[in-house]
């Protein structure tokens, strides 16, 4: 017998079905003819940036070690798969179990030894294995060490994955005078294209390349780096703007040094 999908809360809630059941049914529900008018009109394309941020609104929760915000991220992340596997349902292409069917059995595929009898000296060995195991899979006829890293992923973390594939066929420095030298040369390019606006953005381009570059070398990651740099900055300037809101002064009407002075203040706090 199907059940029918939930009317009520009582019905959404209804405690015969697992946590993940109610889920797929309210779900369901919500993209019925007769269920929300918003869930309704979305489609795989209208939310893939929600998915972009829902992931990073995970990793912020991640950075915080707040485990209430933590679980509430990791179930709106959740929502999207649920909402994406929905709406492929509907058009008869794959539903929420060929997802879960499809990670079960490429976690079984790519863990031979744990799950078959393969060895494993460490966790190098492993991710090594993976991509052998990964480009099989595909019929990988690749020509190029850089083959297989998508477009899409964000611009710090698509650098860092391109050189470390370059790194492994030892196309990197081994030390780190080099790299130094490499980001101060980028630095004086942008100065010489003054003026030129394509060039610049080259230049620029290239100057951040050499820090992501830089970054990896000292085994920093960037964009952890660059987000608690823009979290110190906000903290900061959130300060400036107390402290003239105390003093009855304008922002806006203030001179750089002015603002200087306050910004010195706050960083001495």
């Amino acid at each position: 017998m199907i059940e029918p999908l939930p009317k009520t809360v009582a019905d959404a809630l209804d405690p015969r079905f697992s946590p993940l059941e109610q889920l797929l049914r309210i779900m369901a529900r919500l993209r019925a003819p007769d269920g929300c008018p918003w869930d309704r009109e979305q489609n795989h394309a209208s939310l893939r940036q929600s998915v972009i941020e829902e992931a990073y609104e995970v990793a912020a929760a991640i950075n915080s070690g707040d485990d209430a915000n933590l679980c509430e991220e990791l179930g709106d992340l959740l929502l999207q798969v649920v909402f994406h596997s929905q709406m492929a349902s509907e058009e008869g292409r794959f539903g929420f179990d060929d997802c879960v069917r499809s990670i079960v059995e490429k976690l079984v595929r790519r863990h031979p030894h744990v799950f078959g009898s393969e060895n494993a000296a460490d966790s190098a060995a492993v991710l090594t294995r993976w991509e052998e195991i990964k480009r099989a899979e595909k019929g990988d006829i690749s020509t190029s060490a850089l083959d297989g890293i998508t477009g899409g992923l964000p611009s710090l973390m698509r650098a860092e994955k391109v050189q470390k594939r370059a790194a492994k066929v030892g196309f990197d420095w081994s030390e780190l005078p080099p790299v130094f030298a490499k980001v101060r040369e980028e630095l004086e390019e942008i100065e010489e294209a003054l003026g030129d606006p394509d060039k610049v953005e080259d230049e620029l381009g290239d100057l951040l390349f050499a820090v992501v570059n830089l970054s990896r070398k000292l085994k920093v990651d960037g964009e952890v780096a660059l987000q608690r740099a823009t979290d110190k900055f906000s903290t900061r300037f959130r300060g400036v703007e107390a402290l003239a809101k105390d003093r009855g002064l304008v922002l806006d009407a203030m001179t750089l040094t002015e603002l200087d002075a306050l910004w010195d203040e706050v960083k001495r706090r």
